[in-house]
């Protein structure tokens, strides 16, 4: 592959249209504000986009329960880090180590530089049980069988599966534990039109957070998930008055930078899946999956 070839072989992006009586130009610019009105017609005019199988031109009105697809030709992905370590596997799971700055799942520009299509490479049919952002170390679970996943889906809505993180935060709080309860929904955000944040109106959230480590202007925290809402430890963290160190989205008060609106997707802040603890879907046994935290996360003097 030279520097400019593609890194894929392009993708089918597909919506369903909810609520008819919108042109196809109108209803890309509006569901997908990564791109603008005219990037969408110069797609249009390539032929990339069809509707109800056939090529559109943009001026169609769209029905509810179309599926507008765009063919999006093949693109050079951002460059990301691939490797991954293998920390379990059976026949029915695997569980592996993700680095940060590799992306779980496709999407924002992302296909086959993503934890799902590499683990797949090895494991075909491998589906991810959960995801972590992309910033985000550590353990990720997969199923290998549809009967793991089913059983582990369960789990996981009956909050069965154990979920312990590592963080690094700023600033020094006076407590030792604290049970954050922040609930969590999407706000207003100006590039995005809207993110999960703090939000009053939001779902219940619960998380508690113990400190391991004062570091002067910093804290190493283990955070123990009990629900998983988007970008969870990120707000509660930052709703606690202690972002996470070198997060550009969040800031205290678990709401985005009012100055330097960043994407959930950007890098800089640290955080690590540390352990994942479950019942086997076919033994029954309880199984405890540990990625070692970086040195950066890790403690000077471990208990």
């Amino acid at each position: 592959m030279t520097d400019d070839a593609p890194s894929n072989d392009g993708f089918a992006f597909r919506s369903q249209v909810r609520v008819g009586g919108v042109g196809v130009l109108a209803f890309l610019s509006e569901s997908f504000r990564h791109s603008g009105a005219a990037v969408w017609a110069s797609r249009l005019a390539a032929g990339e986009v069809e509707v109800r199988g056939v090529q559109a031109r943009g001026d169609e009105v769209l029905r509810s329960g179309d599926v507008v697809v765009w063919h999006r030709p093949p693109w050079r992905e951002e460059p990301a880090p691939l490797e991954y370590a293998v920390l379990l596997e059976d026949a029915s799971l695997v569980a592996v180590s993700k680095p940060p700055g590799l992306p779980t799942l496709p999407g924002a520009g992302f296909l086959t530089h993503t934890l799902l299509t590499q683990v797949r490479l090895r494991f075909p049919g491998a589906s991810p049980l959960h995801r972590l952002g992309r910033g985000t170390s550590g353990v990720v679970l997969f199923a290998r069988t549809g009967e793991a996943g089913s059983a582990l889906s369960r789990a996981w809505r009956e909050h069965e599966v154990q979920k312990v993180y590592r963080a690094l935060g700023t600033g020094v709080p006076t407590w030792d534990t604290l049970d954050i309860r922040t609930p969590i929904g999407p706000v207003p955000h100006p590039r995005l039109g809207s993110v999960f944040a703090a939000s009053p109106d939001g779902k219940a959230a619960r998380s508690v957070a113990t400190v391991r480590e004062r570091r002067g202007g910093a804290t190493l925290f283990d955070v123990d998930i009990h629900t998983g809402r988007p970008h969870q430890i990120r707000i509660h963290l930052a709703s606690a008055g202690h972002p996470l160190l070198g997060d550009p989205l969040y800031g205290p008060g678990g709401a985005p930078l009012p100055d330097l609106p960043g994407l959930p997707g950007d890098l800089g802040y640290w955080l690590h899946a540390w352990t994942l603890r479950f019942r086997h879907p076919l033994t029954g046994q309880e199984v405890r999956v540990e990625a070692p935290p970086p040195p950066r996360l890790s403690q000077s003097h471990p208990d």
